[in-house]
């Protein structure tokens, strides 16, 4: 058995981190910086960002090579320093591991190439793979203990880096973003992705969603999945923190920490064993959200559709009519005041 499933079956659920590119903007990160020239340039802020999510209870923290492929590191002029970027970034978080003295996994964070495969665009499989490997050798350098593959759209990104993750020997888990009305940008479904990964070679550990709107989209898609995930199937939820907001100048997340909290009963209720908060989610939220799993009891009821939506908020865009589609649930979007709205 690999860390991560030792961790599921002695705790049964864990709790994810935060987000990284937002903190690290409240942190000093300027529009535009790589996010992973900060593991060579400021390696004191990336430890402390690691380490504000151990101390607020994290059980899994992943390391800040989201952009961390050749692909993306030639736009900031880093391409000839993959392996390094990576390995010092999973150095950097299992020093803060060891000296924080608690049972924390650290994931390698593997994010889209920004290229798009063919036919749609010039990237092969092959190239694909390539990209990937030469980031995982890196992460599994340094110590990580798991690919941890998010914010994937399409079908053949996420085969490519699951390809990559076992030629290198790292066991691997899968998120996509279901960010476009209730699908990936590149239109997957979140009951594609389960069929996807039930019939892969290269089966991930865990997988389910991160990123894409907020927190009731998210789950959302979760509750689509009900009918055709197995019992079997570790299922992660990793939400934005509410929706993004342009408030005095800057993007501001919406969420509470009790509203994400709320998110993380929900997600249990769903059948997540893994959840934790992407986009605007801060160690404050992260703590709320420790305590929500510390405390919950018994699993409930799944909830409807309608719950989801009177306790986390509307959904965007059409993300309703995928659950028609996908699990035959009469979707009733509301405006924020609560009241019903007409369907688009």
């Amino acid at each position: 058995m690999s860390r991560l499933q030792t961790m599921l079956a002695e705790k049964g659920i864990l709790l994810a981190d935060g987000a990284t590119g937002t903190n690290m903007f409240a942190m000093g990160l300027q529009s535009g910086d790589a996010p992973e020239g900060w593991n060579f340039d400021h390696q004191d802020r990336v430890r402390k960002h690691y380490r504000s999510f151990i101390d607020a209870g994290s059980d899994i923290v992943l390391t800040n090579t989201f952009g961390g492929t050749a692909n993306r590191l030639k736009l900031h002029n880093m391409d000839d320093r993959v392996f390094e970027v990576n390995k010092v970034a999973a150095e950097l978080l299992c020093s803060e591991i060891a000296d924080s003295g608690r049972d924390v996994l650290c994931a390698g964070s593997v994010g889209p190439t920004g290229d798009l495969f063919i036919p749609i665009g010039p990237l092969s499989h092959e190239d694909g793979v390539a990209a990937f490997t030469a980031q995982i050798e890196g992460l599994k350098a340094g110590g990580a203990e798991v690919a941890w593959i998010e914010t994937m759209s399409s079908e053949e990104e996420f085969n490519a880096a699951l390809e990559a993750a076992a030629i290198v020997g790292l066991p691997s888990v899968c998120t996509l973003s279901f960010d476009t009305n209730g699908r990936t940008m590149m239109g997957v479904t979140p009951a594609r992705f389960v069929e996807c990964v039930h019939g892969h070679h290269h089966v991930p550990l865990a997988f389910g969603g991160n990123c894409g709107t907020g927190a009731s989209d998210l789950m959302a898609g979760l509750l689509s999945m009900q009918e055709t995930v197995s019992g079997e199937d570790v299922i992660v939820a990793k939400a934005n923190c509410g929706i993004p907001e342009y408030v005095d100048g800057a993007i501001q997340y919406s969420g509470t920490p009790e509203l994400m909290a709320d998110y993380t009963r929900m997600a249990m209720n769903l059948g997540a064993r893994i959840i934790g908060g992407c986009c605007g989610t801060s160690p404050i939220h992260i703590a709320a959200m420790r305590e929500a799993i510390d405390n919950a009891g018994d699993k409930g009821e799944v909830p409807t559709l309608d719950q989801i939506i009177d306790v986390l908020g509307p959904l965007t865009g059409k993300t309703g009519n995928l659950m028609s589609e996908d699990a035959n649930v009469a979707p009733q979007p509301r405006t924020s005041s609560g009241r019903r709205r007409r369907r688009d």
